[in-house]
C-alpha cells in the first residue's frame, strides 16, 4: 500500500472523470434499477481469481477518562491494488477500503476519536445505531481536514459544528445485537466518498447471540457488496460534477437517477472466490453500493441452489429463521444469513450470482468446498425476543413522497416536494410515541431512517414482503409503491435524518430533517 498525497489525489480524482466511458442516459435501462451504469475504461480481470479479503478488526486504543472503550481511526487517502496489477487511490477508514471492522458489546460504550487527514471534510455516520444527534452524523457537522480551521465549502450557506481534524463519535451501544456498518455522511457529497472508500462494518454483540449455536469464528463473514467502475489510469470513475469533492454537488445529468458501476466487489475485492470447509457459515451481507439492488442466489453445479437462511435483518436477529431462495438487498439494507455447506463434496464451487445484473454484474463471487470438517453449529427454531411494535388506536399517521423535485433552480429529489432544509422539520415526534409513516414513491427509493428502527406494516393493500421481517433502519420502495411502517424513537432528544439511501438522491437533496422532543 503507497499513501499519495493530498495534491496527487485531487489530480488523480480529476482524470478519473474524463477516463471513463459513458453510458447511455434516461431512467430503467438497466433492468431491476434505478440508475445508469458506467463503463469501465480498462480491461477488467477474469471473476473468481482473487482471494476474498477480510478487514481486520479495530482494536481499542485504552479507555477514556468514563470508562468507555477509545478506538482512534485515521482518515486518509491511499494506493491500493483493487484491480488485479492496477493502483487506485482510495479515501479509507485507516487507508484501507472496506475500513477496519468494529466488534463492540452491547451495554459498553465506546468513543471513535476519527482524524482527518483527508483533502475534504468528512462526517461519520453510524448506520443502524441507536446514537444521541450529537454523535449521529448531522450532515452538517464536518470534521474539517487537520490544518484547515475553517469550511471553504459554502454547503448552500447551511452551518453546523465544525471540528478542526479530529472528532469524537460517542456511541452508547445500547441496542441488540446487529451488523451496523459506518460511513461518510457528508452535505452534497455522501455519494462520492462512500464511492471512493469511506465505509466499513461495525458489529454490535449481546448475550442472547452469543447463545445460540451459530457459526461463529473463521465461518462468520461480513460481506460488503457494492459496485464501481473504473477509468483507464486505475482510479474510481465518478461522473461528479465537482471532481475535486470541494463545492459543486451532484452527478452529471445522465447519471442523477443513481450511479451504477460494471464491476462487483466483495469487501473490496473484484468477483472473489473463498475457501470454505463442508460446514454452515454465517455470512452478514451488506449492500454499501451507491443505487444498485442486488438479487442473491446461490447456484451449484448441476444441482438446486442452496437455500439462504435469514437470521437477522438491519436491527438484529429474527425471531425464528426464514428460508429463502433467493434475497433481495437495496442499498443500505444488511441480511444475516446461514449457508449449510455441509452435504457438497469437496471440490464442489458454489456461485453468488445476482439475477439482477447485466454482463459482468451478473456474477458476485464464489466459494469452494476444499476440506471436510467438523461442525457442531445449527440454526434454531426460535432466535431472540422480538417485541411487535404495534400502533395503539388514533396513532398519528404522517405520508412522505419521494419524487423528482427542484432543488434551487436545477433539478434533484424531494421530500414532499421540498429539498433538504436543516432547520425545517417535516416532523416532531415525541420519544416514545408509535407512529405510522407511509412512504410513496415514484422510483426505487431505498428509505433509511436515523437513530431507530422501524418495522414493516403494509405494502400497499398486502402485509409485510418476504424480506421485511424484524427490525429495519433501512426498506426498498419499489417504484410506485406504498409502506407502510411502525416506528418509535427512544431515548434521544434532537434533530436527526431521514432520507433516500440512493446516494445520488440523497445529495441531490432528497433528506429531511426530524426532531425526536
Amino acid at each position: 500500500m503507497t499513501r499519495l498525497s493530498r495534491r496527487g489525489f485531487l489530480g488523480l480524482l480529476g482524470a478519473a472523470g474524463a477516463g471513463v466511458a459513458l453510458a447511455g442516459c434516461g431512467l430503467g435501462s438497466t433492468p431491476g434499477q434505478t440508475g445508469e451504469q458506467l463503463a469501465s475504461a480498462l480491461p477488467l480481470p477474469e471473476p473468481f481469481r482473487v482471494p476474498l479479503p477480510v478487514p481486520p478488526v479495530a482494536r481499542p486504543a485504552g479507555t477514556d477518562p468514563s470508562g468507555a472503550d477509545l478506538y482512534r481511526v485515521t482518515q486518509r487517502v491511499a494506493d491500493l491494488e483493487i484491480l488485479p496489477g492496477t493502483r487506485t487511490p482510495v479515501l479509507g477508514y485507516d487507508g484501507i477500503f472496506p475500513g477496519p471492522t468494529f466488534e463492540t458489546r452491547r451495554g459498553r460504550p465506546v468513543v471513535v476519536l476519527h482524524r482527518n487527514e483527508l483533502p475534504v471534510p468528512t462526517v461519520v455516520h453510524l448506520h443502524g445505531g441507536h446514537t444521541p444527534a450529537e454523535s449521529d452524523g448531522w450532515p452538517l457537522d464536518l470534521v474539517l481536514p487537520v490544518g484547515s480551521t475553517a469550511d471553504p465549502m459554502t454547503h448552500h450557506g447551511m452551518l453546523g459544528d465544525l471540528a478542526a481534524g479530529e472528532r469524537e463519535y460517542r456511541y452508547p451501544m445500547d441496542q441488540r445485537a446487529a451488523t451496523l456498518w459506518y460511513h461518510d455522511h457528508r452535505m452534497d457529497f455522501t455519494g462520492p466518498a462512500t464511492y471512493r472508500g469511506l465505509a466499513g462494518f461495525h458489529l454490535v454483540r449481546d448475550d442472547v447471540e452469543d447463545a445460540l449455536p451459530l457459526p461463529r469464528g473463521e465461518r462468520e463473514l461480513p460481506l460488503m457488496i457494492c459496485d464501481r467502475a473504473f477509468a483507464a489510469d486505475g482510479s474510481f470513475a465518478y461522473p461528479g460534477l465537482d471532481q475535486g469533492m470541494r463545492s459543486v454537488p451532484g452527478v452529471e445529468d445522465d447519471w442523477m437517477e443513481g450511479v451504477l458501476g460494471d464491476v462487483v466487489l466483495v469487501n473490496g475485492a473484484p468477483w472473489p472466490v473463498h475457501e470454505v470447509d463442508a460446514a454452515r457459515y454465517r455470512l452478514r451481507l451488506l449492500n454499501s453500493s451507491n443505487a444498485r439492488r442486488y438479487r442473491l442466489v446461490l447456484q451449484v453445479p448441476g444441482a438446486s441452489d442452496l437455500p439462504l437462511v435469514q437470521i437477522g435483518s438491519d436491527g438484529g436477529l429474527l425471531a425464528a429463521p426464514v428460508t429463502h431462495q433467493a434475497l433481495d438487498l437495496a442499498a443500505g439494507e444488511r441480511f444475516d444469513v446461514v449457508v449449510d455447506f455441509t452435504a457438497l463434496p469437496v471440490g464442489t464451487e458454489v456461485t453468488m450470482v445476482n439475477p439482477l445484473g447485466t454482463g459482468r454484474t451478473t456474477d458476485v463471487m464464489r466459494f469452494r468446498v476444499v476440506r471436510t470438517a467438523k461442525d457442531d453449529s445449527r440454526v434454531p427454531e426460535r432466535l431472540a425476543d422480538v417485541e411487535p411494535l404495534v400502533p395503539p388506536p388514533g396513532a398519528s399517521r404522517r405520508t412522505f413522497r419521494f419524487t423528482r423535485g427542484a432543488v434551487g433552480d436545477h433539478r434533484g429529489w424531494a421530500i414532499n416536494g421540498t429539498s433538504f432544509d436543516p432547520e425545517r422539520s417535516l416532523a416532531d415526534v415525541p420519544l416514545g410515541r408509535t407512529e405510522v409513516w407511509r412512504f410513496v414513491s415514484d422510483v426505487h427509493h431505498p428509505v433509511h431512517v436515523h437513530l431507530d428502527a422501524f418495522q414493516v406494516l403494509r405494502r400497499g393493500s398486502f402485509g409485510p414482503g418476504p424480506y421485511d421481517g424484524g427490525w429495519k433502519d433501512t426498506v426498498d420502495i419499489r417504484p410506485g409503491e406504498i409502506v407502510d411502517v411502525a416506528v418509535r424513537f427512544e431515548h434521544y432528544a434532537g434533530k436527526f435524518v431521514f432520507h433516500c439511501h440512493n446516494l445520488e438522491h440523497e445529495d441531490m437533496a432528497m433528506m429531511a430533517t426530524i426532531r425526536t422532543v
